[in-house]
């Protein structure tokens, strides 16, 4: 189930666009990181976009290990789990995907220019 555009805030996301070498530290970064949320069989749901959301704001850098043996399947999860976050995806391999997205109030990632 993907939930509607209406059900979440996204004034708290930036939308920033990412350099080459931004994404490259953050692939960096991310590259030790467990992942934090995982799909289940329901898919992309108002809780699981609630709990990315609440990891978004403590970490700025999450995994999300995606569900589902179809590659499409799994692309419009990760397209779900983006709209209705506002994160950017930094990198993207098999079921595990890693997404940004900027604390406005309190970033705790120092990004090079």
């Amino acid at each position: 189930m993907i939930p509607s555009a209406a059900t979440f805030d996204r004034s708290r996301s930036t939308h920033m666009a990412l350099t080459p070498s931004q994404v490259r530290y953050l692939r960096g970064m991310a590259h030790p990181l467990r992942p934090v949320l995982q799909l289940g069989g329901r898919g992309v749901t108002p809780a699981l976009l609630r709990e990315l959301d609440t990891a978004l704001d403590h970490h700025e850098l999450v995994k999300v290990r995606l569900a589902g043996a179809d590659r499409t399947a799994r692309a419009e999860q990760l397209d779900a789990l983006l709209t209705g976050s506002g994160a950017i995806l930094v990198q993207r391999i098999g079921h595990i995907a890693s997404v940004f997205r900027r604390n406005a109030e309190a970033p705790k990632l120092a990004l090079p220019r």
